[in-house]
């Protein structure tokens, strides 16, 4: 981390009110937080897009039975 970068985080904790290093902890945490959300939607869009399981063999056979010649 930069001198620039340490500055700006040791104020943005101060105004927190805590230390600097429980203020990076506790970003950190929202961080991976945030990813893990982040890959359970995906996860939920990836199952609600799967193709829809095929009828099986016997419920095929049952339809075209229905079905007029």
């Amino acid at each position: 981390m930069s001198k620039g970068q340490k500055a700006y985080e040791e104020r943005r904790a101060a105004k927190a009110g805590v230390s600097l290093d429980k203020w990076l902890n506790m970003r950190e945490r929202e961080k991976r937080e945030e990813a893990a959300e982040a890959a359970k939607a995906l996860q939920a869009a990836k199952a609600e897009a799967a193709p829809a399981k095929p009828a099986g063999f016997f419920k095929r056979l049952l339809e075209r039975a229905q079905k007029p010649l």
